[in-house]
């Protein structure tokens, strides 16, 4: 399984990163061992801005490949929650160089991922709300009506350019608020008020 993460999918949050509006979809890869199944993240020490970005999670739930937008909503039927970890400062560094940037975002623990996703049939896709809490703070509030690119624009996209298959996740994109992180915080996330994960800075 492969984790297609998007760029830049909320306005707000390409304003406070100084980014320009895409005009289409912006995607980047996480490899498996990105997920994180610990309730733990350890501070890599490569790093010294480890930012959150909270995101709602789509579950690809067959293979397919060209995928029309028509179509695209038969193509996953639950959505969970997670955390893209990103090394800001690397990120920074490589992006002044014009280089790839998987060095921030591909490392090793990097996706937190949600053990409870929601059955689509029970939501409103175009207004699901979602937050993140920093040791009690809210930090970041997100609604997926928001969305530059919604989930099944984002699918029929992606696939233009490879096959989706069963289990692959996408990350839609963090809405603005994103931030540092550092040893004994606590992340906990919210799909609408259910507590989704809890997560200890080590």
């Amino acid at each position: 399984m492969k984790i297609i993460c998007i760029g830049r999918n909320y306005g707000k949050h390409a304003a406070e990163m100084n980014a320009e509006i895409p005009d289409a979809p912006i995607f980047f890869l996480k490899p498996d061992s990105a997920i994180n199944r610990l309730k733990m993240m350890y501070l890599p020490d490569f790093t010294n801005d480890l930012h959150h970005e909270i995101e709602l999670v789509v579950k690809i739930n067959k293979v397919g490949k060209h995928i029309t937008e028509e179509f695209a909503n038969t193509y996953y039927s639950e959505i969970g929650l997670g955390i893209d970890f990103t090394a800001r400062d690397l990120q920074t560094k490589c992006k002044a160089e014009g280089l790839p940037w998987e060095i921030a975002k591909a490392f090793d623990n990097s996706a937190i991922i949600s053990s409870t996703f929601i059955n689509k049939s029970d939501l409103d896709l175009n207004n699901i709300n979602f937050s993140l809490k920093l040791n009690e703070a809210l930090v970041q509030t997100g609604n997926s009506g928001d969305m530059i690119f919604k989930i099944d624009q984002l699918i029929a996209y992606v696939s233009q350019f490879m096959t989706l298959k069963t289990g692959d996740l996408i990350f839609t994109g963090t809405p603005s608020g994103v931030g540092p992180v550092k040893i004994n915080d606590t992340l906990i996330g919210y799909f609408e008020d259910q507590e989704m994960f809890k997560l200890k800075i080590k």
